[in-house]
């Protein structure tokens, strides 16, 4: 360019400018892969939208129709007891006080074997799946034998169910819980034939956790009713 033409020195600036706007209006994104969106989740898309699956809110919603159900009698029960001058009526069994508080303890800690069940799963080790659910059923099983073995004596003793409001009562509340407890056993056999074909692995357990639920149900259900029932 020739010493002193202005109009040249001008229209280089002009360039020079330009191509400093045009680096900077490109964005920079060091380290991504191509075709891939900067901000996307590494979630891997629908699964991030979606924690909850919908086998679990049906069964969410499942115990939520249980737990209508369970308050319903429950209310009914409540309705009939502080409607009575004497609870239980006179001349009729007292319920068995000791022995249903060691099945009771014994029923809650069938808590902790299935939730060493889960952690098993969680982590693929089939075998702890098996172990604590077998552990699990033998619990329930039991818990349901020494519950029969009682009623058995209950009845005996002149408490059935045709015994007035006391035996309608306590035989359609206990023994609707008893029928739940006994479905769960049931599952729980289902669940463990399941696990001994390998049908269940880290990854692919859903059975496993919604039978789960449905036993952290039944063993929530019975400290209510035994402190109704049994204590009041």
């Amino acid at each position: 360019m020739p010493y002193g033409d202005p109009k040249g020195a001008v229209a280089e600036a002009v360039a020079s400018d330009a191509s400093d706007l045009r680096l900077l209006s490109v964005p920079i994104t060091p380290g991504l892969p191509p075709g891939e969106e900067p901000f996307e989740s590494p979630d891997h898309g629908a699964a991030s939208l979606a924690p909850v699956s919908n086998a679990r809110l049906g069964m969410l919603a499942f115990l939520g129709f249980e737990a209508m159900l369970f308050a319903g009698l429950i209310g009914a029960f409540l309705v009939f007891r502080l409607g009575s001058p004497f609870w239980p009526p006179l001349g009729r069994p007292r319920l068995p006080i000791a022995v249903t508080w060691m099945n009771t303890a014994f029923l809650l800690s069938s808590g902790f074997t299935m939730r060493s069940a889960m952690r098993a799963i969680r982590v693929g080790d089939n075998r702890g799946l098996a172990t604590n659910l077998l552990g699990t059923a033998c619990i329930g099983a039991t818990f349901l034998a020494i519950q029969g073995s009682e009623w058995i004596r209950l009845i005996q003793h002149g408490l059935t169910l045709s015994a007035g409001i006391y035996g309608a009562t306590f035989y359609t509340l206990i023994g609707c819980h008893g029928l739940h407890v006994f479905g769960a056993v049931v599952w729980l056999i289902i669940i463990l034939i399941g696990t001994a074909q390998n049908r269940f692995s880290a990854r692919r357990h859903v059975a496993v956790e919604l039978c789960g639920i449905y036993w952290y149900f039944v063993i929530a259900v019975w400290p209510v009713l035994f402190i109704l029932v049994y204590l009041s």
